[in-house]
């Protein structure tokens, strides 16, 4: 069992307390956004044994298990996050398995550079998520009803949006929802920057419902996502609740501190609320213009205290433990590789004692026992 010493990565909308109030330590004042729990070459967690990726190329089998290993490959399935929005993510859609692959052999053959900033496969894999709040969480998650939405549009009273309702009102539901994007992200720029700003307005004049979409275009003045953004439900979740995100499926997370688990992969087509890339094309393919239902999560209580979070996802399974003082260690002895976090009071985990925020790596197999007074969570495959 390996202590882990995880990277936060600064990106620009991380909150500069959420991470730090967790972990105990005093903010240095910069946005913290994410801590990494895994092998991504891109922030692998460092070891004694050293870093994670490559503690794990050098054995494979013994690391992962020979079924995780026939399975997935060599190489860790999940990475596991402690995210901490303090502002907008970028309003974004992941491909599945076989996009993905095309997508990334396709940019390979044209020699796209993979840190090039207008490339979208940095890899082959998927990328499927889901979001466990550890505090209240605000994000969004799918598409509205075709009506819905237009009854949002339609409620700021703003001239330039009446179109968008109407074309919303006058298609079935995958084609009105698929032409209202698609000319919502190819209007003229400083059009839709005028329209974005009369939308803000009335958003932060009527509140409510609103409210969230006046803080989005803060954060985003004259951003089209901010009209994107309200094709899509809004949710809360509350602490222990979570979101399943799958391929096509467009969200953003708004406020809120989490756990995240996802397929190790970086792929992430933008739609808005960014100054990165945003390849609108690519994105309209992808996406999966489907109304639905957010989706809200709560555990799955066994008999021996674990609570798992059920996805149709085999790369991650994430399931937690309340501990309560005094009680009998559990035994969490799995023939697949688990990544063990801490996310509240004090967790003796093996011959590790886990404070907030602190985690390790479990080699396939190796005995794992818990115990002490707090919440642990549990992240490993389905193998």
């Amino acid at each position: 069992m390996d202590r882990l010493d995880n990277t936060v990565r600064p990106y620009a909308w991380g909150s500069t307390t959420a991470i730090p109030g967790l972990l105990g330590v005093e903010p240095t004042g910069e946005p913290q956004a994410e801590m990494w729990m895994g092998a991504h070459p891109g922030a692998p967690s460092g070891t004694a044994r050293g870093p994670l990726n490559e503690v794990i190329d050098e054995a494979p089998e013994r690391e992962l298990g020979p079924a995780a290993v026939a399975r997935f490959g060599p190489r860790l399935p999940f990475l596991l996050k402690i995210l901490a929005a303090g502002a907008p993510l970028s309003l974004q859609v992941h491909p599945d398995l076989e996009q993905a692959r095309e997508g990334y052999e396709d940019e390979e053959h044209r020699g796209i550079p993979i840190d090039a900033g207008h490339r979208n496969y940095k890899d082959a894999n998927h990328k499927p998520e889901l979001i466990c709040a550890l505090t209240e969480f605000d994000g969004l998650c799918g598409f509205r009803a075709p009506g819905a939405a237009a009854e949002l549009l339609a409620g700021l009273d703003v001239d330039s949006l009446k179109p968008y309702v109407d074309l919303l009102h006058a298609h079935p539901e995958e084609a009105a929802l698929r032409e209202v994007l698609t000319a919502v992200l190819s209007a003229d720029r400083e059009e839709m920057a005028h329209t974005v700003t009369e939308a803000a307005a009335a958003c932060a004049r009527l509140g409510g419902d609103y409210a969230p979409y006046a803080d989005i275009a803060h954060h985003y003045p004259g951003d089209p996502g901010v009209i994107a953004a309200m094709l899509l439900n809004y949710v809360q979740l509350q602490p222990g609740e979570a979101l399943f995100l799958g391929a096509g499926v467009p969200h953003a997370y708004l406020n809120g501190l989490g756990v995240e688990i996802m397929a190790n992969s970086d792929n992430v087509l933008r739609c808005g609320l960014t100054p990165k890339h945003v390849d609108v094309p690519e994105l309209l393919r992808i996406v999966r213009f489907e109304a639905s239902d957010p989706g809200v999560l709560r555990p799955e209580a066994f008999p021996d205290g674990e609570e798992v979070y059920e996805t149709p996802i085999d790369e991650f399974r994430l399931s937690r433990y309340v501990l309560p003082e005094g009680a009998t260690p559990h035994d969490l002895t799995r023939p697949t590789p688990q990544i063990l976090l801490c996310t509240a009071g004090s967790v003796q985990a093996g011959e590790h004692q886990l404070a907030a925020g602190q985690s390790v790596f479990v080699p396939a197999g190796e005995k794992a026992e818990v115990s002490g007074d707090g919440t642990i969570f549990r992240a490993t495959v389905v193998a």
